[in-house]
């Protein structure tokens, strides 16, 4: 097949099955480079249409395309997707009884799929190499594929099998898509998968329409609280927490505040995360509470927030728990809570890690990239995309764009924190907490205090002039940068570093971070109205609504989440477009050819009972 034959075969089935007119950013330069037979590496952002990449050269090349996932809940949304647009899709996995499997073997066996989707556990058995190898593969797409990156978030073991995919189909083209690595994480998904000779097809990081906002922990449930019910009542969302039990009360606490909440973390039967996890891609307006557990694939498009109420451990995985929010591509916030103890938490868990010293230096060099996207007096996103190895102009979307913090000398301060830390250790013997130091900086005399006699220190009360949560900026920000350490002891006590000696005796400045009035004051930030920004003009916005309705009955009666049906944006453009017959609405972004045969004429009454 020539270049020309090619590249008219994949536009014309981006048209006719998803209903695109058109590849976007390097899309059509992947989907071209694969279905020639080449090998690619893709990251591309959540959102920027990965799955497009192996979906249409699967349907172009002869055989089929087998995708591995190791997101074994979501399978079935994946192919009821597929199935909706006409695509002969199926799952393999160990949700299935034999029966089935016994029927998709067949059917891939017979030529009758385009594209099938196995996890990598059951890819890697006896049974399915061998029926694969009985049959005809189009390509090997290797989803969410840092999974193979042991120094990443979600290192997946079984992955580091799929080497073999190269030495057993030579000729078969692979393709490995994540939505997040590092140019180094870039070069262990290549070594690791024996793509020595792919392609790499980088886009650009950055997410436009998600608004990153980092705010200082100040009661955090009722900030969380306030977030949705002034940003966004009755939308989508997910809020990650560190523990288990952080989880399960945070979604009991939504619940009583009227909040629509479930919870998702692995000590959880799989029924029940099965349950909830459907229910949340199935349903308008579920907030999610959850680990990290949650979250890896997720197609819902209508997320609106993503909030932390607990420090990530490093930039990749906050970058991939945010990108989860407004994959339709409007607007979206990305949140995060944090303060003084979560630094000491995360500092402390690393000490205490399992694993040797390279191990705990790199988890440590992860938090520390974290800690400064969360400290930056610059622009979040230029912060964050320069993590990725990419660079660009102030955002003006973002918290510290819109209300900049001050940044003040700080030395001075520093040195009354580092002072009576070394006090308490010189004179007494004595480590204690954040806390405490506070209390003899700003000359508390409570009782812990006076039993102590630490009223008597040369320290006590020449803090006066910052406030409690002042000092927690300052201490919190004196962890960050390693100028003070979390002892071993396992209690949160605080001890000087090697470079706390250089700011004690005034050889270096110590610029600080302050936040400024107004953000200290809120959770909000900005004047632009959410409402503003995606409710549509006057009747439009009734027939939106119409419409939305009419998919919510269709996607039950299916089965299926309401997006798999139509997403809303593709909504959106019908109501404003309005069109008035089949022609019109083909012309439509994401109405393919079977989406028109099969629901054309109910949107086209729908709009005409709207008018």
């Amino acid at each position: 097949m020539s270049d020309v034959d090619v590249d008219s075969r994949a536009l014309e089935i981006l048209q006719r099955v998803f209903g695109y007119e058109s590849f976007r950013g390097d899309q059509h330069a992947i989907v071209d480079h694969v279905i020639a037979g080449g090998d690619a590496l893709v990251l591309m952002p959540t959102g920027g249409g990965k799955s497009l990449c192996y979906q249409v050269p699967a349907l172009a090349r002869p055989g089929t395309g087998i995708v591995v996932s190791p997101l074994i809940a979501l399978m079935q949304d994946q192919v009821d997707a597929l199935t909706e647009l006409g695509v002969r899709a199926e799952f393999l996995n160990s949700t299935q009884d034999w029966k089935v499997a016994r029927e998709v073997e067949q059917a891939f066996l017979a030529g009758d799929l385009d594209l099938l989707y196995v996890a990598p556990e059951r890819l890697l058995t006896d049974r399915c190499l061998n029926m694969l190898s009985d049959g005809r593969i189009s390509l090997f797409a290797i989803d969410e594929a840092h999974c193979v990156s042991q120094w990443g978030h979600d290192f997946r073991p079984e992955y580091l099998g799929l080497s073999m995919l190269h030495e057993r189909w030579p000729d078969v083209p692979r393709i490995a898509l994540t939505a997040t690595a590092t140019a180094e994480t870039r070069v262990e998904i290549a070594q690791r998968l024996s793509l020595d000779h792919a392609e790499h097809f980088v886009a650009s990081f950055d997410r436009p329409n998600i608004r990153y906002r980092i705010v200082e922990k100040n009661d955090v449930r009722r900030q969380l609280i306030e977030l949705i019910r002034t940003e966004h009542a009755g939308e989508a969302g997910v809020v990650y927490c560190l523990s288990r039990s952080r989880v399960e009360d945070t979604a009991e606490f939504l619940c009583s505040q009227g909040v629509n909440a479930l919870h998702y973390h692995a000590g959880l039967s799989p029924a029940v995360r099965a349950q909830n996890q459907s229910r949340f891609l199935r349903e308008d307006g579920i907030v999610m509470v959850a680990t990290i557990a949650f979250g890896m694939g997720i197609d819902k498009p209508d997320v609106r927030f993503v909030a932390h109420i607990d420090l990530p451990k490093s930039v990749e995985g906050y970058y991939q728990e945010t990108g989860r929010a407004g994959r339709d591509g409007l607007p979206a916030t990305a949140w995060l809570a944090y303060g003084l103890q979560d630094v000491v938490q995360q500092r402390r868990m690393i000490d205490e890690s399992p694993g040797d010293d390279a191990y705990r230096r790199r988890l440590g060099q992860q938090l520390d990239a974290m800690l400064g996207l969360c400290e930056t007096v610059t622009c979040r996103r230029v912060r964050l995309l320069e993590y990725f190895g990419q660079h660009t102009g102030p955002c003006g979307n973002c918290d510290v764009c819109l209300d900049p913090p001050e940044a003040w000398d700080g030395t001075v301060a520093a040195q009354k924190v580092l002072s009576a830390v070394y006090r308490l250790w010189k004179e007494r013997g004595q480590r204690y907490g954040a806390g405490h130091i506070i209390d003899i900086l700003r000359g508390k005399s409570n009782e812990r205090i006076k039993q102590s006699s630490h009223d008597q220190l040369s320290v006590f009360g020449i803090g006066a002039d910052l406030s409690d949560q002042a000092w927690r900026g300052v201490l919190r920000q004196l962890l960050a940068q390693r100028l003070l350490a979390v002892d071993h002891d396992g209690f949160g006590t605080l001890m000087l570093t090697e470079d706390s000696r250089a700011v004690l005796k005034g050889e270096r400045q110590l610029m600080l971070r302050r936040e400024s009035e107004k953000a200290a004051r809120s959770t909000r930030v900005g004047t632009r109205s959410r409402a503003d920004a995606i409710v549509l003009p006057g009747e439009a916005q009734t027939r939106f609504e119409a419409l939305r309705t009419w998919r919510g009955e269709v996607a039950r009666s299916h089965g299926v989440p309401a997006y798999v049906i139509f997403h809303d944006a593709t909504l959106r453009e019908i109501a404003l477009a309005e069109p008035a017959s089949l022609d019109d609405l083909a012309h439509i972004s994401g109405v393919g050819a079977r989406k028109l045969e099969a629901y054309g004429e109910d949107i086209l009454r729908e709009v005409a009972r709207g008018a």
